[in-house]
């Protein structure tokens, strides 16, 4: 009897909200820390143009391969679009619980960083970084790609034995920047330049990027789970990250 009060145009407004209500999605996006910054801004403006509503859990790259490279696992971990170094997704890819057809969000390279009043190491060329290592009293990174990379770079330098008893390795991009801000003495970081951006406004200093011949540039890949439990949705997700605005705020954050 209400209805009958409510003029045509309310009752059709009421119906589309109602429709749109029952066509919104819920949607599990399990993504590597790296891209934090520039994926969260992606995310929201998708949940206010769709409606939709997007869970994002991250995870280092071991974690993401450990949660996405069985079916029982996947299944477990429960996501929809899988984010990940490209690394990631081969390493996976026998296992069939991500479709083949990925869209490439962007690169994220290395940089260094300090806590506000920390001498700024000199790292304009490999030679001056490889002197400004033997210089530190703490060098601190993390156990994601950045890390496993940095451990490579260590070898390359020919420093590896003499940073064994001053290196501080964390779980993450978030959890050096904790260190560095908690630190003290001679001591800087390695990190995603995203993760160092993204807390520049606390205090960290960003020092730059690892100098051009060192520099290791991490490609980030979004893919759709084999079995999503809305697959339109997830569809239309993975299109939004790849359209031109999108692209235009990753790289803002750091993503090039």
């Amino acid at each position: 009897m209400r209805l009958r009060c409510l003029g045509p145009l309310k009752i059709a407004l009421i119906g589309c909200c109602l429709m749109q209500a029952a066509s919104a999605a819920e949607l599990r996006v399990l993504s590597a820390g790296a891209v934090e910054p520039g994926l969260r801004a992606a995310v929201e403006r998708y949940e206010r143009a769709s409606g939709d509503t997007v869970q994002l859990t991250f995870a280092t790259a071991p974690v993401l391969r450990e949660r996405a490279g069985s079916r029982e696992a996947a299944t477990a971990a429960g996501f929809d679009l899988l984010v990940a170094p490209v690394a990631v997704f081969d390493a996976i890819a026998a296992a069939g619980t991500v479709r083949s057809d990925r869209a490439t969000l962007g690169s994220v390279g290395v940089g260094i960083a300090v806590r506000p009043g920390a001498p700024k190491p000199d790292i304009a060329s490999p030679d001056a970084l490889k002197a400004a290592l033997g210089a530190a009293e703490t060098v601190v990174y993390n156990r994601a790609s950045t890390g496993q990379y940095v451990t490579q770079l260590f070898a390359r330098l020919g420093v590896a034995d003499a940073m064994n008893s001053k290196t501080l390795q964390v779980a993450d991009g978030a959890a050096v920047v904790q260190r560095l801000m908690q630190g003290r003495g001679n001591e800087f970081g390695f990190a995603p330049i995203t993760e160092i951006l993204l807390h520049k406004d606390s205090g960290l200093v960003y020092v730059g990027p690892l100098p051009a011949e060192l520099q290791n540039r991490t490609v980030y890949q979004a893919g759709v789970a084999a079995q999503p439990h809305d697959e339109a949705a997830a569809l239309r997700l993975i299109k939004h990250l790849g359209s031109a605005d999108v692209q235009a705020a990753l790289r803002a954050a750091g993503i090039d």
